[in-house]
């Protein structure tokens, strides 16, 4: 009795350890490459792999690798990408707590916070980003390029330079009341 790849799996034990890293983070694969080198008997193919990781609460990372294989390239950029995650501070945990701008190369994004309900407006890798990230609602636009590469490199460029008022406040020993100007109404 010949037996299905799912039973096996499940036999050998494989794959539960793989669902439990899975439901932690969300990997979102961007774009693949098929790159070819000339050689003398002909042309060599390799594949790139631009994979976004998240965990749907304010950290997330990206990372590119390169094989002769698909599946190889994925799993070296997951990696690249799990290694390479930074944190972002999130208002209400749904979006940004400024507006920002920032450039990569040819790439400038620019990203602003909105109200609730908005969604995420923005296309190609930047809504993999947020989506990993765990961002509901923002407004975000590329300008300049559409290459995948410099448009992840540029958001990420804005994304690190986001503060929330607590660390303001924290930086300039003041409260947080008074970094967002709800002080000055009680004193007028």
């Amino acid at each position: 009795m010949a037996r299905t790849q799912g039973e096996r799996r499940r036999r050998d034990g494989e794959g539960q350890s793989r669902e439990r890293d899975e439901s932690e983070f969300t990997e979102k694969l961007v774009n693949i490459n098929r790159v070819a080198k000339v050689v003398k008997g002909g042309r060599r193919f390799g594949f790139a792999a631009l994979v976004i990781v998240g965990d749907k609460k304010g950290r997330v990372g990206y990372g590119s690798g390169k094989a002769r294989e698909v599946p190889e390239a994925i799993r070296k950029a997951t990696e690249q990408a799990r290694r390479s995650m930074i944190r972002v501070p999130l208002r209400e945990g749904r979006t940004l707590h400024h507006d920002i701008a920032d450039t990569y190369g040819a790439g400038k994004v620019i990203v602003r916070a909105a109200k609730p309900g908005t969604g995420i407006i923005a296309g190609g890798p930047m809504r993999a980003i947020f989506e990993a990230l765990g961002v509901q609602d923002i407004v975000a636009k590329s300008v300049g390029t559409s290459n995948p590469h410099n448009m992840i490199k540029a958001t990420f460029a804005a994304l690190s330079h986001v503060t929330s008022p607590r660390a303001v406040a924290a930086r300039r020993g003041k409260k947080v009341a008074e970094i967002l100007g709800r002080e000055t109404r009680e004193n007028a």
